[in-house]
């Protein structure tokens, strides 16, 4: 299992151009956040507090729900992900992979889709999380999609269907979801100040006792 890393602020000022994928990933390291597309290299700036606080608030329910549960492994950034050889290399704010797709997990990146991805969207990133990555994710075949607005308290959730990404409907302020079975999240918990208890959350979700 994978833990969430927390995110550096430390970045590069001139990024190379004209690189292959695999050369960006090459000149990356652990203290660089940056996405690649068509050879160029987008860096990404450091992460306000309430971003930081729901992705490692979320990282770390799902990291303890995934391990209790067996299903496979959670990553957070900087870790790459490549949904298919002719898309952007993008740095997801988490993606779960199921253990049956543990095989696309490499040294430094995920080569193909995530089970799920989530990204938590930023005022400047608005635009790159709800249309760029969203066309991306869904020809990639990420399986579900979680897009989180803190700034405007909406949620949208997408699940992949016949190659098309279908929006599910909460039930109330309850989002299931359909690649993580049996997870349930309370989605107006996610713009409170300060979060829910991690171990409320988790204790809501049954992560007691033996494992399955």
């Amino acid at each position: 299992m994978a833990i969430v890393a927390p995110v550096s602020t430390l970045q590069p000022a001139s990024p190379p151009s004209g690189l292959t994928y695999e050369e960006f990933l090459e000149w990356a390291d652990e203290d660089i956040h940056a996405e690649w597309i068509d050879g160029e290299i987008i860096v990404t700036g450091p992460a306000s507090s309430r971003h930081q606080r729901i992705n490692i608030y979320l990282g770390t329910i799902l990291e303890c729900y995934v391990d209790f549960h067996q299903l496979g492994s959670v990553f957070g950034p900087p870790f790459q992900m490549q949904p298919a050889a002719e898309l952007p290399g993008r740095e997801p704010d988490l993606l779960f992979v199921a253990a049956a797709n543990e095989n696309r997990i490499k040294d430094n990146h995920l080569d193909g889709p995530a089970d799920l991805a989530v990204e938590i969207v930023s005022r400047e990133s608005r635009t790159r999380d709800t249309i760029d990555k969203f066309n991306e994710y869904e020809a990639g075949g990420v399986a579900e999609y979680w897009i989180l607005d803190p700034e405007r308290q909406e949620a949208r959730f997408y699940v992949l269907r016949e190659g098309r990404y279908v929006e599910t409907k909460l039930s109330g302020t309850f989002f299931e979801s359909a690649i993580l079975k049996g997870f349930r999240l309370d989605v107006s918990t996610l713009w409170q100040n300060p979060l829910p208890s991690v171990w409320q959350t988790l204790d809501a979700l049954g992560l007691r006792g033996e494992r399955n």
